[in-house]
């Protein structure tokens, strides 16, 4: 048969998609190739159609056995003869599919990169007809990628075991440093390079700045997308839970999924949520590499990414079918800080440096106000126009920016005028003036800064020095204070403008407080948070901790998320007391 024939017998296609033809004469060719084309772009089909043209086996290389499996299951759908060799079977198995590989049966074969380590298997390898290797997900070979695993990095083998063998490598995602080091770290032989472009035409892009836990705005945003399928994202296992459960209470069929869960129990939620019988799986980056569902309609991020690597490949798991499908990313400057401590947790290498690099420019992406699509194109040295209207800032290109310099610089001399040595909301309560006892006793109420920002809310301050992180004006030092960096110094001084989208000031409107009766629906992260605070504070005061709050003004609490002195005396249970004597602590706990 030919390749048009076996296209459309084996995999229901009337043509090629773009590149798809190119790579595949390649590889029947014998050449060596590396393929960079975004996930959905059908990168599977140019390796799988032409060993169906060629004798002996292809051995794939994958990174995860959930990926491998799908991949079987959909080749032996289409007829075409394939198997997989994992820790996850037993021996009779492994030993049946090693008798039919030796037989010829097998034109496919999957394994995961440790077992070509393994003496026995490469002496079976040796035994047998390969027509040509294949290493998925090849960014994984690069040290400065974004998923660098060491038992990719010892792929190099293939071509010392087997160096009349080609190699074909393919990854959705590469830099051409990555790019670079994947054909030199794998000993390809002028390979033929292939490169897709970056743009997802069905992909809507949107980034929006986090109205205090991002939940209003993830329902709106679900409401767009009733009945269809999709993944959120979050940092932590706590957080998968408490967004599942949240959704839950809502009416929405979702789980979570982390790798704390059970086998049993992670599988149990894959295979229905591939299945269609669960619409959303809130999880951690654990979950949805290489997943083969093709009608995944949304993809949301409750948090900012750690790189623009990891942010395209899971947006990339939306919309494979090529249908319209949209992605959300809710980020804030909380953010940022965190995952800078995390970075900063590291030993000192270059990657560590090179980690920071990449956070730079995921939060340069966040707060870009140029197409979405481009800013990522250009990130992995492509070059591609606006994409006009399938990404938030190019629908929408006429939303104002205002300048905030002088509201800037009365935040950051209040900053200045208390030594540097207070929590954010301290700081915003002198601007406003406030009345409250601490900043009476600590007389910050004869400063000159002190009620020179009334004009603003609470919540619109904290837009404002939402900004200043972002731009590098303040940094969070011990204990949440805020300082200023050499930055914020120059535009304390009027020497560097300020200016912010209107909308980021108008984020009281844009999350309606919501009158709380009844708890079903409170925020379980925070009230455990709130729990072991309550816990301390009783533990220093030698009291149960019953008599600082109730579990019942812990939950109001966590529902309501009060950020004032007078938003929490509307709490149950809390009185100008009890305010006066934990108030602060758990305000700071809250919105620190």
């Amino acid at each position: 048969m030919s390749k048009r024939q076996i296209l459309e017998r084996y995999f229901g296609h009337k043509a090629f998609r773009p590149l798809q033809e190119e790579v595949v004469d390649a590889i029947l060719e014998g050449e060596d190739v590396l393929m960079i084309l975004p996930t959905g772009g059908g990168k599977s089909l140019c390796y799988q159609l032409p060993t169906l043209l060629m004798d002996g086996v292809t051995v794939v290389i994958s990174p995860l056995l959930a990926l491998m499996h799908d991949q079987v299951a959909a080749l032996r759908a289409n007829g075409i003869s394939a198997a997989m060799l994992s820790s996850m079977q037993d021996q009779e198995e492994i030993r049946h599919i090693e008798e039919a590989l030796e037989r010829g049966e097998i034109k496919l074969l999957y394994v995961a990169p440790e077992r070509l380590t393994n003496s026995y298997f490469l002496s079976l390898l040796h035994r047998l007809k390969i027509n040509f290797f294949v290493i998925d997900e090849a960014h994984c070979v690069s040290e400065w990628g974004h998923e660098f695993r060491e038992n990719y990095r010892r792929l190099d083998l293939l071509k010392r075991a087997f160096p009349e063998t080609p190699i074909a490598a393919f990854t959705a995602t590469a830099t051409q440093a990555v790019e670079e080091d994947i054909a030199a770290n794998l000993g390809l032989r002028a390979p033929k390079r292939v490169r897709g472009s970056l743009f997802r035409e069905n992909l809507t892009i949107h980034a929006r700045h986090r109205i205090k836990d991002g939940r209003e705005q993830l329902l709106d945003f679900l409401q767009q997308h009733e009945g269809e399928s999709g993944i959120i994202y979050t940092l932590s296992r706590k957080s998968t839970e408490s967004v599942a459960h949240f959704l839950q209470s809502k009416g929405i069929e979702a789980r979570a999924y982390h790798a704390g869960l059970s086998t049993e129990e992670k599988n149990r939620t894959y295979g229905d949520f591939v299945a269609d019988k669960v619409q959303v799986v809130v999880a951690t980056i654990a979950f949805g590499m290489g997943i083969d569902k093709s009608n995944i309609r949304f993809v949301i991020h409750m948090t900012l990414p750690k790189t623009i690597e990891n942010y395209y490949q899971e947006i990339g798991r939306a919309g494979r079918d090529g249908l319209e499908s949209e992605t959300l990313l809710l980020f804030s400057a909380q953010d940022i800080v965190q995952q800078k401590m995390f970075i900063e947790a590291l030993p000192e290498t270059p990657y560590k440096a090179h980690a920071f690099n990449k956070l730079e420019s995921m939060v340069r992406f966040a707060n870009g106000e140029g197409c979405r699509h481009q800013s990522i194109a250009a990130y992995f040295d492509d070059r591609i126009e606006p994409c006009k209207e399938k990404c938030d800032n190019c629908l929408t290109p006429e939303r104002n920016k205002v300048d905030i310099t002088t509201a800037a610089r009365k935040l950051l001399s209040a900053i200045a005028r208390t030594e540097q040595r207070f929590g954010l909301h301290y700081v915003v309560d002198i601007l406003r003036g406030s009345k409250e006892q601490r900043i009476l006793q600590n007389g910050h109420d004869t400063l000159s800064v002190y009620g020179i920002g009334s004009d603003y809310s609470k919540a619109q301050w904290l837009s404002i020095a939402d900004k200043l992180l972002e731009m590098g004006a303040l940094q969070i030092g011990e204990f949440k204070v805020y300082k200023l960096t050499a930055f914020g110094i120059e535009v304390l001084k009027g020497t560097e403008p300020v200016t912010i989208r209107e909308e980021r000031l108008r984020v009281e409107k844009s999350a309606p407080k919501r009158k709380v009766t009844y708890f079903d629906d409170y925020d379980v992260e925070i009230y455990d948070k709130l729990k072991q605070l309550r816990s301390q504070i009783a533990s220093e005061n030698g009291i149960p901790p019953y008599i600082v709050f109730s579990d019942k003004t812990l939950k109001d609490l966590s529902a309501k998320q009060p950020a004032t002195k007078e938003e929490m005396l509307e709490v149950h249970g809390i009185g100008e007391v009890k305010f006066e004597r934990y108030g602060e602590a758990f305000l700071e706990l809250l919105h620190g």
